[in-house]
């Protein structure tokens, strides 16, 4: 730490020891107006406040890779690679038995989480890799922000699987290894398949129109040459013959891709395309079964080098198929309902949620005849549903024959929905390779989808299908289950849900039946991600009382979980962490639980327990609707954040949309990075201590004795020891009238008397500053309920510990960066009052673009400054006139000095303030 910063940290830790004298004192405040006054003064520029910025940036960079190293330790590869051993006196059939089946799926997604740029994620994964966290190399990445696009967000999908196939290729070769020496009669049997990969980047079109189906071809034949390519190197010395075979049809498949890259509304175009890769071609492979068998057969007579070359290729063949790992495709709810009423409801007379509707599906289900189609019917079907399927039939009929592909159905709240794709799929003749899976995540779906998965699975046609595939998919939603209802609850919620699956598969007779269930959950603690240790973060989506519930009755588990967007990619980041990151998993294992385990006091005290979870989720549900929490999250719009993605979370409104935007118009991620941004993840917190307090000794220890109630207080406590409520309530004093109209009134900043009163009469009638006060209020009384809590456990003190090991360190280095931004929001708003007055355009005025200011729509107000107030217009020596001219005499040259003076200040202050919104998020470990 520099002696700065280290200096900066005193001042607030002075600051904070003045609110003993005054409750009301704000510290937080008070740095971002000292550093509001040297600004202003002078004393201090912009290029000062950046050099300051870059050393919190670094500080915040060596966070994430401290963590990502606590979290993944050990790192060492013979470390690692034990984790895989067979145990002390396990034979060979319980060793085959254990690895048979994925202790995980993995699915790669492209949500919005790219908050570090490329050189940054390779500093931060390299730092964690070496165990060098606190060094200066993790620093030196540039922060200049790259343009995220869908071809990048898939090439760093395609890395991050990359990584992770060669860190499970390093693992199948050891245990074949280790098997060879212990059970030198049996090992060539083993088939060993640690995890499974997948990927929907590029296949999920909820919410997305720059998704083409040729999108989704031309990447799976991408993966599929890629994947082809790498199968080639494997083999190169073992078995060449086949090695070359498999790099020609890399070759062709490569072709193919380029093809599907072309415009595909041109019917030459696709005509083309499509007759390419559906004719017969020598170097065509649509299927890996002939020749893993062969190379099953030639590891039986080879040397054991070769044998465990060929055996490990096997391997990744198994698991992975004809592609980079198999593929989601994902649709919302409502584009199946569009789909299927025009095939039993043409006349619009039925209501879908109502069980006429369900007959009418179940009986066109028994009897319709399948259809084959090609790829002129997938380009001209206007239905994304329909075209889901179609693009399925195409990939599995002239891409990849064997690897089943999942389609994920997001807002699934009732049966008819899942039996409208089971329509589709067998209409398409892709039933025995689709795993249709309802998502679970919204208030409706937790609070009824136990009775949904009853009523689902006790429909014929969705048990004889669920029988032939082996195994019955549901995903649940961490991210939107915590917006709206609180991680806490929510995480609860679906843990019952899971329960639930359990008992209706028992009681339909589906034992036989996989439970495949996957848990989308992000990086940040109000998305799911558990960060005091990996066992609580692979427990948190699927807990050991849940998996018990699946063991009991003897259904097999498959625990499915996402690693999201960049920030989830980075636990991939380097072989050496992709190895540690399998191995952790090992060491906890997640589709397992030991089935004599005495029930956790959490789930035999329901007469506690419930009323603690049903109180939390109270105090979260008045939260989401209450108009305070609303207003006072969006007051900032989504100004504080970086475009993290592809898929833009920005709305195009207008400024009276702006102003009454709701929190059901922001999606999960910006929702929980907003909250980071103002400095209390309220969707962790609230409500935890409240919900205790009618009953605290017995709710402290009931956590106390439990082991899941210590993992829910760990996370808890691991957000609380980063909030702040005085930094909530310090971003409404910026929009105090008050506070403006008294800054200049001792005179001591007599240069701003006129820009503050200015502000003061246009926020004179403001409410956002009462927002932020009502909220931290509530916020502070929920919060002393908390620590009561915590006073009340048994030996928090002592046995709890910290939940941070360098809490207030981080908690100063966070309040220095939220100084900052006050100041440079200070100065922006200042700088955009002083402007001069300009005219009217299109229906925007000077109020209008002061507006944009407020709300940090800082690229649509400095576009107007620039409309107002331009610095390029054609030049009259532009033309080849005869007839002299004295005008221009330079009148407007001043318009530079408007520049210099105002918009590049605004602007330069505006990328400061979200180079901080980066650095407090890599303190909080994730971006939202």
């Amino acid at each position: 730490m520099s002696p700065k910063i280290e200096k900066l940290h005193e001042r607030l830790r002075e600051l904070h020891q003045r609110t003993r004298e005054t409750p009301m004192f704000n510290p937080v405040f008070q740095l971002g107006l000292e550093f509001s006054r040297d600004l202003e003064s002078g004393e201090t520029d912009l290029r000062a406040l950046d050099g300051l910025v870059s050393a919190l940036e670094c500080e915040g960079m060596q966070a994430r890779a401290h963590k990502l190293h606590r979290m993944l330790e050990p790192i060492a590869t013979d470390a690692n690679l034990a984790s895989f051993d067979p145990r002390e006196g396990e034979t060979f059939a319980d060793y085959a038995a254990r690895f048979g089946t994925p202790l995980m799926h993995v699915v790669f997604t492209a949500h919005p989480t790219f908050l570090l740029t490329p050189a940054q994620a390779n500093a931060v994964t390299e730092a964690a890799s070496k165990g060098d966290v606190d060094g200066d190399q993790v620093c030196t990445a540039p922060h200049e922000r790259v343009q995220i696009t869908l071809d990048s967000e898939h090439d760093a999908a395609m890395r991050a699987i990359e990584r992770a196939q060669g860190a499970r290729d390093r693992v199948v070769r050891h245990m074949f290894e280790t098997a060879r020496d212990r059970w030198p009669e049996d090992w060539r049997t083993l088939k060993p398949v640690p995890l499974r990969l997948a990927t929907w980047v590029g296949y999920d079109m909820d919410g997305r129109t720059d998704i083409g189906w040729n999108t989704s071809i031309r990447y799976r034949l991408q993966e599929k040459a890629e994947r082809l390519a790498g199968y080639a190197g494997m083999l190169s010395a073992a078995a060449p013959d086949i090695a070359g075979k498999l790099a020609a049809a890399a070759d062709h498949t490569s072709r193919m891709a380029v093809l599907f890259g072309k415009d595909m509304s041109d019917p030459a175009a696709l005509s083309h395309a499509a007759n390419s890769l559906t004719a017969d071609d020598d170097a065509k492979i649509t299927t890996l079964e002939p020749i893993i068998a062969g190379l099953e057969g030639r590891a039986q007579d080879a040397d054991d080098d070769t044998a465990t070359t060929l055996l490990t290729t096997v391997a990744a063949m198994r698991a992975d198929g004809l592609g980079m790992g198999h593929i989601h495709f994902r649709v919302n709810a409502s584009q199946l309902k569009n789909a299927i009423r025009r095939r039993v409801d043409p006349q619009n007379r039925l209501d879908l949620s109502s069980q006429a509707a369900l007959s009418a599906i179940r009986t066109a289900i028994e009897e319709l005849t399948p259809l084959q189609s090609n790829f002129a019917a997938l380009g001209i079907e206007a239905s994304t549903a329909i075209r889901q399927f179609l693009a399925m039939q195409q990939i599995l009929t002239h891409i990849d024959a064997d690897a089943p592909i999942r389609m994920l159905i997001a807002e699934c709240e009732q049966p008819q929905t899942v039996l409208a794709a089971l329509y589709f799929a067998r209409l398409f003749g892709v039933e025995d390779k689709v795993d249709v899976s309802p998502l679970f995540e919204t208030e409706a779906a937790l609070e009824h989808g136990g009775r949904f998965l009853d009523a689902l699975l006790a429909e014929e046609v969705f048990q004889k299908y669920a029988r032939r595939r082996g195994r019955i998919a549901i995903q649940t939603g961490f991210s939107d289950a915590g917006r709206f209802v609180g991680q806490i609850p929510a995480s609860l919620a679906i843990e019952r849900l899971q329960g639930r699956l359990a008992e209706a598969m028992d009681a339909n007779g589906l034992n036989e039946v996989a439970a495949l269930i996957f848990n989308t959950h992000g990086e940040g603690m109000g998305r799911g991600a558990h960060p005091a240790s990996m066992k609580d973060r692979l427990e948190w989506p699927l807990s050991p009382w849940a998996r018990r519930r699946f063991v009991r009755r003897a259904i097999r588990l498959e625990p499915e979980v996402s690693f999201q967007g960049g920030d989830g990619y980075m636990w991939f980041g380097t072989p050496e962490l992709a190895l540690a990151t399998l191995a952790r998993m090992a060491d906890n294992p997640p589709n397992t639980a030991d089935p004599d385990v005495p029930t956790d006091m959490f789930y035999r005290r329901t007469d506690l327990s419930l009323d603690f979870y049903r109180a939390i989720r109270r105090v979260q549900h008045n939260h989401l609707i209450s108009r305070t929490y609303s207003r006072a999250i969006t007051a900032f719009g989504l100004g504080l954040l970086n475009d993290t993605g592809s898929r833009r979370s920005r709305r195009q409104s207008d400024l009276s949309a702006d102003r009454e935007m709701s929190l059901r118009q922001i999606r999960a991620i910006p929702h929980n990075a907003i909250l980071q941004q103002l400095g209390y993840p309220v969707n962790i917190i609230a409500g935890f201590g409240t919900a205790a307090d009618a009953n605290r000794e017995e709710i402290a220890n009931l956590l106390s004795e439990s082991e899941r109630g210590q993992q829910l207080l760990r996370l808890v406590r691991s957000s609380d020891a980063l909030a702040s409520i005085k930094t909530v309530a310090a971003f409404g004093e910026l929009f105090n009238s008050a506070y403006w109209a008294s800054r200049p009134y001792r005179g001591t900043e007599a240069h701003l008397t006129d820009a503050c009163l200015d502000l003061a009469e246009m926020l004179t009638k403001d409410d956002r500053t009462g927002v932020f006060r009502r909220l931290a209020s509530r916020l502070r009384v929920d919060a002393l309920h908390f620590h009561r809590l915590l006073e009340a456990m048994p030996g928090a003190k002592e046995e709890w510990g910290m939940p941070l090991s360098d809490r207030e360190h981080k908690r100063r280095t966070i309040g220095v960066l939220q100084a900052i931004r006050l100041a440079l929001l200070q100065h922006m708003f200042l700088r955009a009052v002083q402007m001069p007055a300009f005219s009217r355009s299109n229906d925007i005025s000077r109020e209008d673009v002061l507006e944009m200011v407020f709300t940090l729509r800082i690229e649509d107000a400095l576009a107007q400054m620039r409309r107002a107030f331009p610095v390029t217009f054609p030049s009259i020596d532009d033309f080849d006139v005869d007839a002299p001219s004295e005008y221009p005499d330079g009148g407007d040259g001043g318009y530079r000095a408007i520049h210099r003076d105002y918009i590049e200040p605004i602007e330069q202050a505006y990328a400061l303030v979200l180079r901080i919104g980066t650095a407090i998020a890599n303190e909080f470990g994730a971006h939202g």
